[in-house]
């Protein structure tokens, strides 16, 4: 199925930064890995670091699914407040959560420091305004817990948004910890380090099947080619609730734009912007001075569906960007469509399935993507190589 429409922009922006050959003889591993986006690319550089032999495969191109589409916000907020969460797993565990992404920004800033390339990562705050007055009294609660709990976040009046940022809000809260990356560029510098230290790499290759060897697994492909692996590493999103029966991801679609380069600064500081409404407007800058928006989010039923309903879409991303910000002629340059996952409690999927033998999930659904791909990385890491993880069960199956 197609992830996203044509024209996503990082791809577009980028070019062909390198090629990658299909699957055409049979490999021998430790680990094989089932996707070639952030998250594959992030645990394979892990995996690699540790001295473990990686083979990576993806029936698309690389890094042309839902990461080319993806608008990388990174935020250490899941798309579930902490004040729910705390609800549904209880305040500790919920803590702990948001912590982990947290610490995840942290980690992928020490990841790009290491890399040739830091890919346009940027650290910014992040303020999370309220889309209605009757939103300010739940924000101002999730504010206060998070600040209980050594989150770096104040609460910002309207007089404060309108004198610190230059635009119109209700009230929001400043988070000092969130950031900004090109996905797609940083998925192929992974790969490249990770090729350095004898990670091999394959798309358009597809694996048709696999089966348990009592030793390992068995992988399958369409070029009849057989990848023996000890353990199998799915990270190919929602394309993995295919294997399994277990129900835990609903789809939406999700659209964005990107305006022309050398905008206008329409607000004064350097920070990603996104809102309480859902689906809510989620919006940054990137490095050549363009705006960056998404939202609009509606239950997935095809990619056709969703891609016709792109022009839509994108004029109402441009209406809400021009009322937030009416001082200034904004244009959309590109736009497109994507597909992405969200769970009942909005955190990720990462570990065993009890449902498949000698695998592993690495599943980054919602806006958090990119920070759960770096918690899967090291939860991952420490399971393959029979370490116990103590934040494992966060995120395990049958919660």
């Amino acid at each position: 199925m197609d992830l996203k429409s044509d024209l996503p922009f990082w791809p577009v922006k980028n070019g062909l930064l390198r090629c990658y050959p299909p699957l055409k003889s049979d490999e021998d591993c430790d680990v094989a890995i089932l996707g070639g986006g952030i998250t594959g690319a992030l645990v394979a550089h892990r995996l690699t670091q540790e001295g473990l032999s990686v083979v990576l495969v993806d029936r698309r191109e690389i890094a042309q699914g839902s990461t080319s589409a993806s608008t990388a916000l990174l935020q250490y907020e899941v798309d579930t407040h902490l004040t729910d969460l705390a609800e549904m797993i209880g305040k500790d565990a919920a803590v702990r959560a948001y912590r982990l992404c947290s610490n995840a920004i942290d980690q992928l800033a020490e990841i790009v420091s290491g890399l040739d390339d830091a890919c346009d990562f940027e650290r910014q705050p992040s303020l999370y305004l309220a889309s209605q007055p009757q939103d300010i009294p739940a924000l101002q609660t999730e504010c206060e817990l998070r600040a209980r709990h050594d989150f770096p976040v104040r609460w910002r009046s309207t007089l404060d948004i309108r004198n610190e940022f230059g635009f119109e809000a209700q009230g929001g809260i400043l988070s000092q910890q969130a950031a900004a990356v090109d996905p797609f560029r940083l998925t192929h510098r992974l790969l490249e380090a990770g090729l350095n230290r004898g990670l091999r790499v394959y798309d358009r290759t597809t694996v048709l099947a696999w089966k348990s060897t009592g030793t390992g697994v068995e992988l399958t492909t369409d070029r009849d080619a057989i990848i023996r692996a000890k353990v199998m590493v799915f990270a190919n999103g929602y394309e993995a609730q295919t294997a399994l029966r277990e129900k835990i991801v609903t789809l939406k679609s999700t659209y964005a734009l990107i305006t022309a380069p050398d905008q206008p600064q329409v607000w004064k500081q350097p920070c990603l912007i996104w809102e309480s409404a859902r689906p809510y407007l989620y919006l940054r800058r990137t490095a050549e001075g363009r705006i960056l928006a998404g939202g609009e989010d509606d239950p997935f039923r095809s990619p056709a569906r969703r891609d016709a309903q792109l022009d839509l879409k994108k004029n109402r991303l441009l209406e809400r960007l021009k009322s937030l910000f009416p001082d200034f002629p904004l244009e959309s340059e590109y736009a497109w469509a994507g597909t992405f996952g969200e769970t009942k409690d909005g955190l990720a999927y990462i570990g065993p399935s009890p449902e498949i033998t000698n695998a592993h999930f690495a599943l980054g659904f919602g806006g958090n993507g990119i920070t759960y791909s770096v918690i899967a990385a090291e939860i991952l890491s420490d399971l393959i190589q029979g370490r116990p993880n103590e934040d494992a069960h966060l995120f395990r199956f049958g919660r």
